[in-house]
């Protein structure tokens, strides 16, 4: 995967005759979709003429896809957008970024994040090392994330290990 390009959603069809595609947003909230000024498919970059959001959906008509034919040859492709276009909060980062990281509790290495469940309450990291750990993302367990430090902090309680070995 081209670490520049964050994936960011799929095409899952056309929308009307003139080239619109409906895109399924990977993103926490679907509306930052529609700040971007490009998106990329397959490498390749196309510009927003048009977005809108349909119910969970994102309606996108892109520079150069002006027919119902062109659109539908998207149809299943992933829709990424440049790192370099994403302004992170501080505390923030990419699950790109955070995976394979070794996870620190109280300054020993419990093993590495393995995985980001994204649930409707909030994301879970699930961190595997001698056990395995499924770690609430919230400030009350989880320090402001700084990928440079080559680590991601937590505070752990009961409860948060699992039976897996």
């Amino acid at each position: 995967m081209n670490q520049n390009l964050l994936p960011t959603g799929q095409i899952v069809n056309t929308h009307g005759l003139k080239g619109h595609v409906k895109v399924m947003p990977w993103a926490d909230d679907p509306d930052e979709l529609l700040d971007y000024e490009r998106f990329f498919i397959d490498g390749r970059e196309y510009r927003v003429q048009h977005s809108s959001r349909q119910k969970s959906m994102i309606l996108l008509k892109l520079e150069g896809v002006d027919s119902m034919e062109d659109a539908a040859k998207l149809r299943q492709k992933e829709i990424s957008i440049a790192r370099e276009d994403v302004e992170l909060e501080d505390g923030v980062a990419f699950i790109a970024d955070l995976i394979g990281l070794p996870v620190l509790a109280d300054g020993v290495e419990i093993g590495k994040l393995t995985e980001v469940l994204t649930l409707p309450g909030n994301d879970v990291y699930v961190v595997k090392g001698q056990r395995e750990y499924l770690i609430p993302a919230v400030k009350e367990f989880v320090e402001p994330l700084d990928p440079s430090q080559g680590c991601v902090r937590v505070h752990l309680i009961e409860g948060m290990e699992s039976d897996a070995d």
